[in-house]
C-alpha cells in the first residue's frame, strides 16, 4: 500500500454555539465513515463531525436531536455524526504520523474498568458519571469496512494503554467514543489491527494524545 501524499484532511474549526464550544470538521465530498457517536453512529457516508461541550450536570434524553439541532445552527448539510462530551473541547490533542491524524479530548472524571462483575448498567448511573474520551481520526486511503471496524479495537487498545501507563484505575469511561474516517474511494486496505500499515501508526497518535491530553489539570469546561 502507497500511502498517498495529494489526500486533503478537513481543518479543524473551533466555534462557540449557545456560550459552549465544539469542534468542527466539514469534509471534501462523503468519507467512509465508522462512529460510535450518538448522531449518525455506524457505518456510512459521512460529510461532517461535531465533537460538542456540554455542561458537567448535561441531562437531555435526547443527545442525538441535540446534535442535529446543532448540526442546523451550523448550516451543515448532508449526513454527519457528532460526539458529546463534558471537557472544554479546545483542550484537544491533535496526533498525527505517516498520514494518519487523530483529535482526541480525553476526559476521566470517573474512569471505569470495562469488566466489572459489579457494574450497575442502569440509565441513572451513566447520566450522573460524566467523563469521556472522544477520538476523531482520519486515515489517508480508503478501508475496508472490516478494517474500520478493527481499527476501533486498535483505538481502544492504544487508549487503555494509555490510561495503565499514566495510573489512571480504569480502561476507560462509560461513554468513550470514536469516529473514523476515510476517502471513499480507492482500492480498500483490508486490515486494522496495531501491527497493521495504518493502524500501527494510530494506535501511536491516539496513544500520544491520550497521554498529553490527562496533563490537562482541568479539562471540564466551566
Amino acid at each position: 500500500m502507497t500511502i498517498s501524499e495529494t489526500v486533503r484532511f478537513p481543518a479543524t474549526s473551533t466555534r462557540i454555539l449557545r456560550g459552549q464550544p465544539l469542534l468542527a470538521w466539514e469534509c471534501p465530498g462523503e468519507w467512509l465513515t465508522v462512529s460510535s457517536g450518538s448522531y449518525g453512529g455506524g457505518l456510512g457516508l459521512r460529510r461532517w463531525v461535531l465533537n460538542a461541550t456540554v455542561p458537567s450536570g448535561y441531562d437531555r434524553p435526547d443527545p442525538a436531536e441535540h446534535i442535529a439541532e446543532m448540526a442546523g445552527e451550523l448550516e451543515l448539510e448532508g449526513p454527519g455524526t457528532g460526539l458529546l462530551t463534558a471537557v472544554d473541547v479546545r483542550h484537544e490533542v491533535t496526533a498525527v504520523e505517516s498520514g494518519v491524524r487523530a483529535s482526541v479530548t480525553t476526559g476521566v472524571g470517573y474512569p471505569i474498568w470495562a469488566a466489572h462483575d459489579a457494574a450497575d448498567t442502569s440509565h441513572l448511573v451513566r447520566d450522573h458519571m460524566p467523563g469521556t474520551i472522544n477520538a476523531v481520526c482520519f486515515l489517508p486511503v480508503r478501508l475496508s469496512e472490516s478494517a474500520l471496524v478493527n481499527l476501533v479495537a486498535t483505538v481502544a487498545e492504544a487508549k487503555a494503554q494509555a490510561l495503565s501507563e499514566a495510573g489512571v484505575p480504569g480502561t476507560g469511561t462509560c461513554t468513550d467514543a470514536t469516529v473514523l474516517l476515510c476517502p471513499s474511494e480507492g482500492e480498500p486496505e483490508p486490515y486494522g489491527g496495531p501491527r497493521s500499515v495504518l493502524g500501527a501508526p494510530l494506535a501511536r497518535v491516539i496513544h500520544r494524545a491520550v497521554t498529553e491530553g490527562l496533563r490537562v489539570t482541568n479539562p471540564r469546561h466551566g
